[in-house]
């Protein structure tokens, strides 16, 4: 099973070059989404496949069928790559999960890789959105994501708490009822792009008081920030052993 995830993966990877961004068919049943600040558009509102997948019943075993798909690029422990290329999604809060996949397949996330692989033909329904974030809350966290260069973690320290901790917690816990994300472990190459991304527009859910509070980081404040949020170190009950392999993808 492992062997095929990496196989497909690789010939995933090979075949996005001939994928149209966004390239969603008459029968996709998915809405066009709004560029950030664009009228009609309101960060969070709750009024799509988010709201329907919220009020289901997170089934796991099923959780586990769907994620076969997400493991082809996060890995099968959910642990993503250490350079950034793709996020740590294990141990995620379920809400923000339901949100970011939602919010991809309704086009207000910009995620063309992804866009392809998280359409209800090819993973389900709301009721499979609810069932994959189960499983993906449920997985163990990567004990060694990506690092920066460690050169300036007192000032990133210093910023974090200045202005992450209303949001993102003391230890960037994040808050699974107000939809904001864990922070802490995640790959710091991940975070240095989203975060780009956000400050210039271009990930067009995110929260727009965030989008607001950051512009004015340099990139001295925007490096060590991040390097302090990815060194943050988890609950122990929330962490994989290093090496630890997902038994369900043997």
């Amino acid at each position: 099973m492992r062997k095929n995830i990496l196989i497909s993966a690789a010939l995933s990877a090979m075949a996005l070059a001939a994928v149209p961004a966004f390239a969603a068919g008459p029968g996709d049943n998915i809405k066009q989404g709004k560029s950030l600040g664009e009228a009609g558009y309101e960060w969070n509102k709750g009024d799509g496949e988010d709201a329907e997948a919220l009020k289901a019943k997170p089934d796991l075993k099923n959780g586990r069928d769907v994620y076969e798909v997400c493991a082809a690029c996060h890995l099968p422990e959910g642990w993503g790559l250490t350079d950034g290329t793709f996020p740590q999604l294990a141990g995620q809060h379920y809400k923000v999960i339901i949100k970011q996949l939602s919010d991809i397949r309704a086009k207000n996330r910009d995620n063309p890789t992804m866009y392809p692989f998280a359409l209800p033909s090819q993973i389900g329904g709301p009721q499979s959105i609810a069932d994959v974030a189960g499983y993906i809350q449920s997985l163990k966290m990567n004990p060694k994501p990506g690092l920066g260069d460690g050169k300036d973690l007192a000032h990133g320290e210093k910023l974090y708490k200045e202005n992450c901790v209303r949001c993102h917690g003391e230890h960037g816990e994040g808050d699974n009822e107000k939809f904001y994300p864990r922070l802490e472990a995640q790959h710091y190459n991940y975070l240095l792009r989203q975060y780009q991304w956000i400050k210039e527009g271009k990930r067009r859910n995110a929260n727009p008081d965030m989008v607001k509070q950051i512009q004015s980081f340099t990139d001295r404040d925007t490096k060590a920030v991040l390097d302090y949020v990815s060194r943050i170190k988890p609950p122990k009950d929330k962490v994989g052993k290093v090496g630890w392999k997902n038994p369900d993808f043997k």
